[in-house]
């Protein structure tokens, strides 16, 4: 019985920003667990990597290379995946991050704009597009990665710690709307989590010590770190749970 309530058999799910890092090993996860994935990405070498992956372990991948910056390509993207794969059971918004970091006062507004628009205009978009689709069929979950950047102080990460602390927010409010149409909304939050975008912070002769010097558990996590907590909340392991944040930090946000 515990084996089949993480099981997603027969389900689809859309995920974005799945050509690397935790939107890849979501995206795997899924597929592991039993889903059929449309991946979502604007590089499509990355997303023709990760949907090897998904067929390999015997599912059906949707790769659509998109940039979500626009409610046109997000609407689109909804719309395909929703139209090869029939239906969408699971939408995880894992596209979003920073590229600089920055004190407030030296921050051009350029930046600020970017920035919001990566990491929380491209989520509403999508929550948007497949919300209305999942509240017509009465079922449905949804997970926004936010980050611990939106649970606490974000210094020299301002746009990106506000854009995150929004989708929490957004996280809550449609898990409100949406609940009566059986539709679960929660927020994944990663602590400092050792990928390719932030490669800098974390491959140094020190291993990146000054940056999660911080973190109880005294590691930084591994993009794999995120494939439970994301299949739990798509499965029905979680069938009573909305509107919560999920936190992956190594205790981080208890030194807060």
């Amino acid at each position: 019985m515990t084996q089949q309530l993480f099981s997603l058999a027969g389900k689809k799910a859309l995920v974005t920003g799945a050509s690397r890092g935790i939107g890849e090993v979501i995206a795997v996860a899924f597929a592991e667990a039993g889903a059929d994935v449309a991946l979502a990405a604007r590089g499509a070498e990355g997303l023709a990597a990760t949907a090897k992956r998904v067929r390999d372990a015997g599912r059906e991948a949707v790769e659509i290379p998109a940039d979500l910056t626009s409610q046109e390509a997000a609407a689109a993207v909804v719309a395909e995946a929703i139209g090869k794969l029939g239906q969408l059971d699971v939408v995880v918004n894992n596209a979003g991050g920073s590229n600089f970091v920055v004190p407030f006062l030296d921050m051009r507004l350029s930046g600020w704009e970017k920035l919001l628009r990566l990491n929380l205009d491209t989520t509403m978009w999508i929550c948007q597009a497949a919300g209305a689709h999942m509240t017509s069929r009465g079922s449905g979950s949804v997970i926004n990665v936010a980050s611990v950047a939106g649970l606490a102080a974000a210094p020299f990460l301002a746009p990106y710690g506000a854009a995150k602390a929004a989708v929490v927010s957004l996280t809550k409010t449609l898990a409100t709307e949406w609940g009566r149409a059986g539709v679960r909304v929660n927020a994944l939050c990663p602590g400092w989590t050792a990928t390719e975008l932030n490669r800098n912070l974390w491959d140094t002769p020190d291993g990146g010590q000054a940056t999660i010097a911080n973190v109880p558990m005294a590691r930084w996590a591994r993009a794999e770190e995120m494939a439970g907590p994301a299949v739990f909340l798509a499965s029905e392991a979680s069938s009573y749970m909305t509107g919560q944040v999920l936190v992956i930090d190594g205790g981080q946000t208890t030194m807060a």
